[in-house]
């Protein structure tokens, strides 16, 4: 499709699962650039400067933030079917009960419920107490994240020092039951409620992702009880307060014997020069390296495409960007940084990525992008499937935040990652055995497949 010039800049947001998750692929942006599109400086924090906030205390003040989220997703969203939703019934279904709401919360509870017909990760909204910064992500968690581990709800993560380790939960933990009822009839619950939306957006795998998930979401302050099995069989209950947490996002490198490992949170500016220097200064002498995204929830564009550059190489397209008018545009990687004056120091080390259903937004273009070049063999299990973009937050009347998907994305090869995702090369199941061990299987065969470059495998 032909290129126009335009000076709008570009934003990708992803958010795989519900934002108060202690280990959620976060929300961030992916600024998106062409050589005719130029790049500004994103505020992290929109807001309504010079002019009089409306109270949502009053029914008109309601109405008032209510049409207007309505209007802009009308007027932005990137498909103008709305994947087939009738979205003036959304707003002929959801007014009133957002007029007639009781409070602030209660107002923001009803345009999330209808947010949620879109069946749509992206298209997220804040009320002025939950302004999300991308670039510096917080949660509201207990210091534990749940997953589904060989069929059940299980403990997969928990933070050390956190109100979930004071009270002796454990990674491996099965949870039986949340505030009295079974976290199986809940998850249950979670996926008809999903499903009835009629929406094939979201993959089924992220979509069983998101409902374990997000069974120990609630707003900070609460407190949650649990109960749960140990490792030896044992039943424990205990309550659990839900506190915000903030995350630093970081690059970390390690040794295995002759393999570097590199976990990268997420694609940002200072992570992008950290891993420059990572090649120069902490890599050489290593046989192969292990890429880890499989908590990396996306980022800037420039970022991710000047580390996809230092492995792919210069001249590969890292796929297309189409809004609502068909307007396309493509990004490529380059030899020479747009961050920095020095040129991109590339590797050509035997390579595997590490993926898992946390992987998402960035990240899942890069992923796509070594695997279609054969750059590098992918382990895990399926990314995220979510990959939409945003060209700026828009600010409501209250004060709120709202993020509309305004742009799709499709691979070089023409593939819709949005709720497909990247399927991994070969696939590794956690058992709740290695939660308790700390044994990491996807990093095992990955290392083992670097020692023998002849098993890497490519799909």
């Amino acid at each position: 499709m032909r290129q126009r010039k335009r000076n709008t800049p570009f934003k990708l947001v992803t958010h795989s699962r519900s934002v108060r998750s202690l280990t959620a692929a976060f929300l961030l942006i992916l600024v998106v650039s062409s050589s005719n599109i130029s790049v500004d400086a994103f505020a992290a924090r929109a807001g309504v400067k010079g002019a009089t906030l409306v109270s949502t205390e009053t029914r008109e003040g309601r109405l008032a933030v209510f049409d207007d989220v309505w209007a802009t997703i009308n007027e932005r969203y990137y498909d103008a079917k709305f994947h087939g939703l009738d979205w003036e019934s959304q707003k002929v279904n959801f007014r009133g009960i957002a007029a007639d709401a009781g409070s602030s919360r209660e107002l923001y509870v009803v345009l999330r419920r209808m947010i949620a017909s879109l069946g749509d990760s992206h298209t997220r909204i804040y009320p002025p107490e939950e302004k999300f910064d991308w670039w510096r992500p917080r949660f509201v968690t207990i210091g534990a994240a749940v997953k589904e581990v060989e069929g059940r709800a299980v403990i997969g993560q928990v933070q050390k020092g956190s109100a979930a380790a004071r009270g002796g939960l454990r990674a491996g933990d099965l949870i039986e039951s949340i505030n009295g009822q079974s976290a199986i009839a809940l998850v249950n619950s979670k996926l008809a409620s999903l499903r009835s939306l009629g929406v094939k957006s979201t993959s089924e795998t992220t979509t069983r992702f998101r409902a374990f998930a997000s069974l120990l979401d609630g707003r900070a302050g609460t407190s949650v009880e649990l109960r749960w099995l140990s490792k030896n069989g044992k039943e424990r209950t205990a309550h659990f307060r839900r506190d915000w947490q903030q995350r630093e996002l970081e690059l970390r490198i390690r040794r295995e014997s002759d393999y570097a490992v590199i976990e990268i949170d997420a694609f940002t500016k200072p992570i992008a020069a950290a891993f420059a220097r990572t090649l120069k200064e902490k890599v050489t002498g290593a046989r192969g390296v292990v890429l880890d995204l499989r908590n990396n929830g996306g980022g800037d564009t420039e970022a991710m495409t000047d580390i996809a550059s230092a492995v792919v190489g210069a001249g590969s397209s890292l796929g297309q960007f189409t809004e609502r008018s068909r307007f396309s545009f493509t990004i490529f990687t380059r030899s020479k940084s747009a961050l920095s004056p020095e040129r991109i120091a590339a590797t050509s080390l035997p390579m595997v990525v590490l993926t898992s259903e946390r992987t998402a937004s960035a990240a899942e273009i890069f992923v796509a992008a070594l695997k279609a070049s054969r750059r590098a063999s992918v382990i895990g299990s399926e990314t995220c499937g979510c990959v939409l973009a945003i060209r700026t937050r828009h600010a409501l009347p209250d004060g709120g935040l709202l993020d509309v998907s305004e742009l799709d994305y499709r691979t070089a090869a023409g593939t819709r990652l949005e709720g497909h995702g990247v399927r991994p090369d070969e696939f590794v199941q956690i058992q709740r055995s290695d939660l308790y061990s700390g044994r990491d299987r996807a990093l095992e065969l990955a290392l083992r497949r670097l020692t023998n470059p002849l098993t890497l495998r490519h799909q």
